[in-house]
């Protein structure tokens, strides 16, 4: 879509206006707030012109303009000046993402809420999908008679607990040497990549522990449960959306709240469509749910391997320069720190 550039200051000064006052905007008050060296008559006439282009519109007769989602779409794509963060900003999601990295689920969970805090938006964050990080150790911690810690890590440092029992009889030394069996023979594989032979191996070098056979059997079934891949989602400021003008309709904001609900329906509003950041913008959200919002979101890494995304919900009318500066600069420092505490 060519454009020239009064058209351009003017589409970019509804925008800019809207986001912040959430009111349409007619021509003299661009004039007033707006230096662009052109008259209210001037100004009018070109809002004629960006309403025939489908990139304003009139909510309402005698009302002035607001952005429609091809105007939003024009804004992030070409007219938009892209925001760096402060050195304070910077210092937050540094401090934070870093000294939790220790877990990785304290890294994601904490994350939601950081991002809500610091967009003012609502943010949704998938957790690593199980199953396809590769195996790292297991080992067995004592717990009470009868039962023990089964604690398996992951290559991308995924720490899963698991209560099993074991019996009375079965001895700390037992139990570490079905621990070196699945140690020696699953490190470096992926788990739902396990394949038939490997498990045969498995089940011959068990088999070598007589009254342990079932138990560790029963250990291994565990471990394998981790094939089935699941993303965890996590939501946090979800009641910002309640300080937005465009939700503060009950039936809105109920039917909101339900899709919340709805973790599957909430991964694929956060699919990405292609590398780096994504903005989905009103009705180019799969959910009608979803046509007066937009989505910013992003992956994040270990190596070069995507293990989970981070994103913010918000109304179309919402700072896109903001939330895209931060969810890209988070998803940045989570991938580094993530792959430095994976390397330790």
């Amino acid at each position: 879509m060519q454009m020239d550039e009064r058209k351009k200051k003017i589409l970019r000064a509804i925008i800019q206006d809207y986001i912040v006052t959430a009111e349409p905007i007619g021509s003299r008050t661009i004039a007033r707030k707006f230096d662009l060296g052109i008259s209210p008559a001037t100004i009018r006439n070109e809002m004629s012109d960006l309403e025939v282009l489908g990139l304003i519109e009139q909510p309402y007769t005698s009302a002035g303009r607001i952005p429609s989602d091809a105007g939003y779409r024009y804004y992030v794509d070409c007219l938009m000046v892209e925001e760096e963060l402060s050195g304070e900003e910077k210092e937050i999601i540094e401090r934070e993402t870093t000294r939790r990295i220790n877990e990785i689920q304290e890294v994601i969970t904490h994350t939601s809420k950081l991002l809500s805090q610091l967009t003012s938006l609502t943010s949704i964050v998938l957790g690593p999908l199980k199953g396809t990080s590769a195996f790292g150790q297991i080992h067995f911690l004592p717990y009470q008679p009868g039962q023990a810690i089964m604690v398996m890590v992951k290559d991308n440092g995924v720490v899963e607990n698991h209560i099993v029992d074991i019996g009375f009889n079965v001895t700390a030394e037992e139990l570490q040497r079905v621990a070196a069996v699945l140690n020696q023979k699953m490190r470096g594989q992926s788990l739902k990549t396990v394949k038939k032979g490997l498990l045969q191996e498995i089940y011959s070098e068990l088999t070598k522990q007589h009254h342990l056979l079932d138990k560790a059997l029963e250990m291994l079934a565990v471990i394998l449960d981790g094939c089935e891949e699941k993303e965890q989602v996590y939501l946090g400021g979800t009641l910002n959306m309640l300080n937005q003008p465009e939700f503060r309709n009950l039936d809105r904001v109920k039917t909101l709240f339900r899709f919340f609900e709805e973790d599957e329906s909430l991964k694929k509003l956060l699919q990405p469509t292609h590398e780096g950041l994504n903005v989905t913008i009103g009705g180019e959200n799969i959910f009608k749910e979803f046509h007066d919002c937009s989505v910013i979101s992003a992956t994040y890494r270990i190596d070069e391997e995507t293990i989970g995304a981070i994103g913010v919900l918000g109304p179309t009318r919402m700072n896109y320069s903001k939330a895209m500066a931060i969810v890209d600069f988070m998803t940045r420092m989570i991938s580094e720190n993530l792959t430095r505490g994976c390397k330790r």
